[in-house]
């Protein structure tokens, strides 16, 4: 007779507890986003299509969702090209101090953000950098950076020299054993740190409340307009931000597996 184990059944009820926990908020963010409201959005008061259908009539909302994809593309871009060439740099090379470089790269993920983005703004003040776009994205490519160069050493550490070396082998230059052999065997560490990197620009409050000054980014947006109700526009826009996240990781997934299966016959 098989002996009756609590562990069984509390294991299971506390990771569906903690999922639902976890799903609350985005559950009441897309219900609010068809709320029928005009200034507060904290009541239900009724169903509409409307903010879906006219998401940028409130032209707030929408210029800091277009500040957040400007600041998320170019600090991405930044951060993803030196982050690649120092995450090379690291396992390829030796040279004085790597050890430091190395270790200095870890430091701003184990800093607290309120840290590093305080750091940062009394340095700009101090050389006499107003804040704006420009402290903003550079902030956001500091920030970013090391997440790239963890991600893309990673794939770096993977890589198999002697395929280089066959390469140079058969005569081609440095260049094109680069843009050949290393650049494409590199691709998939590249767009997953590309991919994280632009996930933490968008999402970033912290370090953009100390460094932006009066540009207005969607997740400070956010922060200023909860007092008064997060406006129906704005839930609106973080709904699709997760359906469409939601979208990209099941496609991966099923491309993946209908690979696999493709592979396996």
């Amino acid at each position: 007779m098989r002996k009756f184990s609590i562990g069984r059944y509390v294991l299971p009820l506390y990771s569906l507890l903690a999922l639902v926990f976890l799903l609350i908020p985005i559950v009441y963010t897309i219900i609010f986003s068809f709320n029928d409201s005009t200034r507060s959005n904290t009541v239900w008061e009724g169903f509409t299509l409307t903010h879906w259908v006219n998401v940028c009539s409130r032209q707030d909302v929408c210029e800091a969702l277009n500040n957040s994809i400007f600041i998320g593309l170019v600090s991405t871009l930044f951060a993803t090209i030196l982050g690649t060439a120092l995450a090379i740099a690291l396992v390829r090379y030796s040279f004085k101090a790597r050890s430091l470089v190395s270790l200095s790269l870890f430091l701003p993920m184990a800093t607290p953000e309120v840290v590093m983005g305080a750091g940062l703004a009394g340095l700009f003040f101090n050389i006499g950098f107003a804040p704006g776009m420009v402290t903003t994205i550079i902030a956001h490519i500091m920030f970013c950076l090391s997440f790239v160069v963890v991600t893309v050493k990673a794939r770096v550490q993977t890589l198999d020299p002697t395929l280089e070396e066959a390469g140079a082998d058969l005569y081609a230059n440095p260049r094109h054993v680069f843009t050949k052999i290393t650049l494409p065997l590199l691709m998939p560490g590249i767009v997953s740190a590309a991919l994280l990197s632009f996930a933490l620009s968008f999402d970033d409050f912290i370090i953009t409340y100390f460094n932006s000054g009066s540009v207005s980014t969607f997740p400070k947006y956010i922060y200023v307009a909860a007092s008064r109700g997060v406006p129906a526009e704005a839930n609106v826009i973080a709904s699709a931000v997760f359906i469409l996240a939601i979208v990209v990781v099941l496609a991966t997934q099923i491309r993946g597996a209908l690979k696999r299966a493709k592979l396996a016959k």
